[in-house]
């Protein structure tokens, strides 16, 4: 017979500040889903870097899959992309999961809200 478990997952008590931390000291980890498709979308891991400061959580989701995920809005040099971040706090440090240019078709003109 099957048992279902359920994982609790650590929620940082400020999430955006773990993400920004981590990206500063760069406490990351570069899931091959991101390192895939950020070469295709022209986002380097540098301007994810860079860009730390700029970080605004538009979306959350304390109880996705594997850990917590935030959705990042962020700018570099008057370009806007969105971030997903899982956070690891037992590991202390976030996943970049992926990296994309938002499309108006989805997002309303300040991409930060979803149409």
């Amino acid at each position: 017979k099957w048992k279902y478990m359920v994982f609790e997952h650590l929620i940082p008590d400020d999430p955006l500040a773990f993400i920004r931390n981590c990206v500063k000291l760069k406490n990351i980890k570069w899931t091959y889903h991101v390192n895939m498709r950020m070469k295709g979308r022209s986002i380097s891991r540098q301007v994810i870097l860079d860009s730390f400061e700029e970080y605004e959580i538009i979306e959350e989701y304390p109880k996705d899959k594997y850990l917590p995920s935030y959705l990042v809005y962020s700018r570099f040099q008057n370009k806007i992309f969105h971030i997903l971040f899982a956070v690891d706090i037992e590991e202390d440090n976030v996943r970049v999961v992926t990296a994309y240019y938002p499309d108006l078709e989805e997002w309303k003109e300040d991409f930060k809200t979803r149409r």
